[in-house]
């Protein structure tokens, strides 16, 4: 729903969509995302090698190609896109062709060899990743009444909310399919955007692997009432679409998948790629005080980005393009990426 009401109380996938991207946005402050939530990527530069690791595995099934492609969705300021580019070895930094895909202005000092899109590219052979992107793609709220009938919620600039019409159409039969909401007070975000962003980011690829990492919930476990929330400077706040904070929910990502994909945890695919989080041995403080020290700290960070109840739980859905077969068993010592001979496809 886009139509604003009489008392200035509308769909909240249109207010979302104001108070992110207009022109006075969230996502438009100089400070960027990172000036009020940390990401995986924040919080450790072992994420971007891993990530860096993905990028080199696909690159050896897809033979090497002469022109790889990472696609870094919704980039922030680019910081995923410059750890991929300085963790990746020199012949694949070479060959790399980097892509920051974002609706804010380039920041300045990003390396020149990241090109800033406002739209994915197309036509592309390598991996799209799209960290914390689709929780961030504007949904509409749906909320059952006493009657039993799931209803629009509709809210004004300052927070405040109340029922709307019925949902109806495609939303409806989105929420029969993946989200039902039977009783009375029980929310949905209503997916369908998300589903339709993903699809046409995946796009973008001729051949390779698109990744989505994200807050997510599946089929049997979708929370009662919702996850609509707010962040701002760091903490959780309460939604409101005026502009001062994020606005955020987390993602049915099973929804999103297409044929073929394979859904898994954030600790399950970084220990794939090597993030474990053990802490080093101890004799190793006798003989290099300093390098204790450094893998002392690199293993807190593989603990944060792996943890139970936190980043280790989000959800991974990974998508092979163009041919590719991808298997990541549980927690696998290792990320199988193949594609087969041309012959084959």
């Amino acid at each position: 729903m886009t139509d604003t009401t009489a008392d200035g109380a509308r769909g909240w996938r249109a207010a979302a969509e104001e108070a992110l991207y207009g022109p006075g946005g969230f996502y438009r402050r100089p400070e960027g995302p990172a000036g009020h939530f940390r990401t995986s990527v924040h919080a450790s530069a072992l994420f971007a090698r891993a990530v860096a690791r993905l990028l080199c595995r696909v690159d050896e099934a897809l033979g090497r190609p002469a022109a790889l492609a990472f696609v870094d969705m919704a980039a922030g300021r680019g910081e995923l896109a410059a750890g991929v580019l300085a963790a990746l070895p020199g012949e694949v930094a070479a060959r790399a062709r980097l892509y920051a895909v974002e609706r804010a202005a380039r920041p300045g000092g990003l390396d020149h060899r990241i090109e800033w899109l406002s739209e994915p590219p197309s036509g592309v052979t390598g991996l799209l990743f799209a960290n914390e992107w689709l929780d961030n793609v504007p949904v509409d709220v749906a909320e059952t009444d006493a009657e039993g009938v799931a209803r629009l919620v509709l809210v004004r600039q300052d927070g405040t909310e109340r029922l709307g019409p019925p949902v109806a159409g495609a939303g409806a039969e989105w929420l029969a399919r993946w989200w039902p909401v039977p009783s009375e007070g029980m929310r949905a975000e209503i997916g369908l955007p998300r589903d339709a962003a993903w699809a046409r980011a995946v796009t973008a690829l001729d051949r390779g692997l698109a990744v989505a990492a994200d807050y997510a919930h599946f089929a049997g476990a979708r929370p009662p009432f919702g996850t609509l929330t707010g962040f701002r400077a760091g903490r959780e706040t309460v939604p409101v679409p005026d502009g001062s904070c994020d606005i955020t929910a987390h993602v049915a990502l099973d929804a999103c998948a297409l044929p073929g994909a394979l859904l898994t945890t954030q600790r399950a695919a970084l220990r794939a790629l090597g993030v474990r989080g053990g802490r080093p041995p101890l004799s190793l403080a006798a003989t290099d005080p300093a390098g204790y020290v450094r893998a002392l700290a690199e293993a807190g960070e593989a603990a944060e980005l792996t943890a139970t109840g936190g980043l280790g739980d989000f959800g991974w859905l990974l998508q092979p393009v163009g041919g590719v077969r991808i298997g990541l068993p549980g927690d696998a010592a290792d990320l199988l990426v193949d594609v087969p001979d041309h012959e084959e496809e």
